[in-house]
């Protein structure tokens, strides 16, 4: 399951679940295409370090923060001159991965691969109602 989130927010803008296991890298052009216009800056692990989707975002205007797998110094060196404060958002994607855990169960009870994903959009949608009332209340 690859997820698109707000990370001023924590919004969950979008949602990618696949019965395989596909590299990440792979799925996140296809999610990201989706999501163009609302964004400016991408934050993402070393699981997405691929050059080629670097190069399309950037022709998008979008900023990578991308940290580079260190194969070699070029990685290292790489992963030195990005933005630390800009990187370290991501930690709101965790924290809404596990809130998202920790409110609706680990488990996924739909057997069938249609089920499971609208069981998980399901309890996406949920979470941003809640944060859009707190929003409205707070």
């Amino acid at each position: 399951t690859t997820a698109l989130i707000d990370c001023e927010t924590g919004v969950i803008l979008d949602i990618h679940c696949s019965m395989k296991q596909p590299h990440d890298s792979q799925i996140a052009w296809q999610l990201l295409t989706r999501n163009l216009e609302k964004l400016t800056i991408l934050t993402a692990d070393k699981g997405y370090d691929w050059e080629l989707l670097r190069h399309k975002l950037r022709s998008e205007g979008v900023t990578p923060v991308i940290k580079y797998r260190e194969f070699g110094w070029h990685g290292i060196a790489n992963n030195v001159l990005l933005d630390d404060t800009t990187y370290h958002q991501r930690s709101n994607i965790e924290a809404t991965f596990f809130a998202l855990r920790r409110k609706y169960g680990e488990i996924v009870r739909a057997r069938t691969w249609f089920g499971q994903f609208r069981e998980l959009v399901l309890k996406c949608a949920v979470r941003n109602v809640e944060l859009a009332l707190d929003a409205a209340t707070g």
